[in-house]
């Protein structure tokens, strides 16, 4: 797939349109033609090959593209996300998908044309053949160009086979991931909802005395050598702070923002943008500053900070959260009505053993996510190894 790499002897150059055919089947009335579900660009994942999620054609959808089990279905618009699929049911997708078939199982195996779009190759033709600036397309003139290298049938088969252990690996992986967050989201909401039966409480009466639930810095003003760090809502985008690229501001702006000192064990709270972000304050953050889009909440002596933070991860305070959350183009919570969001509560034993419990289930899910990535990381290589004809099968 490389053009200036010899090839491995017995393979062969060849145009992606010699031997991959862009589907043009179309169904003006899918629903009359029993046609179920439909697939959209937001329904594909980029890296995943399966299409996990979809609308109902019954719910009232514009789309003619029809697809079926085995094809594979490849996101033109923004090529550069890498959305990949191959269909393992008939329906209906967006134009802003191709619908790709091998014309000859005989010279292209079915099997190995998901993987050779998936390739860095493939997609950096796609993206440099794309026109637009707000949203770029490929042409499937363009894409029918793309040059690759293609070995004999049987050696298709075993590298098939190789990147077909790997994907099934991920769905695997995948499914766990579900399962546990399924556990931990159940375990949660029966919990939480026998505990506030008897007993719940205000944010407000669960934070430290002398520190109320606060938000930050107005205006932190650019980078300042030497400053104090300040973290924004990017900054912790996945409930841990990411400390490489924080903002520094001015000893001169922070002095006026000595309420909203971080402690360690500080929980940060999202109140604006993105609402309902958390995240715990590191060792190493004590004595950085928030912006005004974030709510710290310095947790008291009854509580513990893990539970709390589970506790605003329960239906019952989403929900509260989401009623009193306003705005447009900018959403947010003020704190009035944050510190008047409730929560169970419950004996301070009861709470370290219900976190516990959670803990494990969550560093389950940490686990899983990092076998994710590790084989993520290993099916890439392998995929471009094999496919560009330099590993051995």
């Amino acid at each position: 797939m490389n053009e200036e790499k010899a090839l491995k002897p017995d393979w062969r150059r060849v145009k992606f349109g010699d031997v991959v055919r862009l589907s043009k089947a179309r169904s003006q009335d899918p629903l009359a033609d029993g046609i179920e579900r439909y697939v959209g660009l937001e329904h594909l994942e980029p890296g995943d090959l399966r299409i996990r999620s979809w609308g109902n054609v019954a719910d009232g959808v514009t789309f003619t593209s029809v697809f079926k089990p085995g094809q594979v279905l490849f996101g033109k618009r923004r090529a550069y996300q890498r959305k990949v699929a191959v269909a393992d049911f008939s329906g209906v997708c967006s134009g802003d998908i191709y619908v790709l078939e091998t014309k000859d199982a005989q010279v292209l195996l079915p099997e190995l044309l998901p993987f050779i779009c998936q390739t860095d190759a493939f997609f950096d033709h796609a993206v440099g053949t794309s026109a637009g600036s707000l949203s770029p397309r490929t042409n499937w003139t363009s894409l029918a160009d793309f040059e690759f290298g293609l070995p004999q049938i049987e050696e298709q088969r075993r590298m098939a086979a190789v990147l077909q252990g790997f994907a099934a690996a991920l769905d695997s992986l995948h499914n766990l991931e579900v399962s546990a967050r399924t556990l931990r989201k159940s375990l949660l909401f029966d919990r939480a909802e026998a505990i506030r039966k008897n007993r719940s409480v205000t944010l407000e009466s669960v934070v430290a005395d002398g520190r109320p639930i606060t938000y930050g810095i107005v205006k932190p003003g650019l980078p300042f050598q030497g400053g104090i760090p300040v973290i924004k809502v990017r900054d912790f985008p996945d409930g841990v702070v990411l400390e490489d690229d924080l903002l520094l501001t001015s000893p001169e702006i922070e002095k006026d923002y000595k309420r909203s000192r971080l402690l360690p064990g500080d929980l940060l709270f999202s109140i604006r943008g993105t609402v309902g972000r958390m995240a715990f304050v590191p060792e190493t953050l004590e004595g950085a500053q928030i912006t005004q889009d974030t709510a710290r909440l310095t947790i008291g002596s009854n509580f513990d900070p893990r539970y709390v933070r589970y506790m605003l991860e329960s239906p019952n305070a989403v929900s509260q959260v989401k009623a009193n959350t306003m705005g447009l183009a900018v959403q947010g919570i003020n704190l009035g009505d944050l510190r008047k969001v409730t929560i169970p509560a419950c004996d301070l034993d009861q709470q370290v053993e219900l976190a516990d419990e959670l803990d494990e289930i969550s560093q389950g899910i940490r686990s899983v996510i990092n076998r994710t990535n590790h084989t993520l990381r290993q099916f890439a290589a392998a995929r471009e190894n094999v496919l560009m004809g330099e590993g051995d099968v």
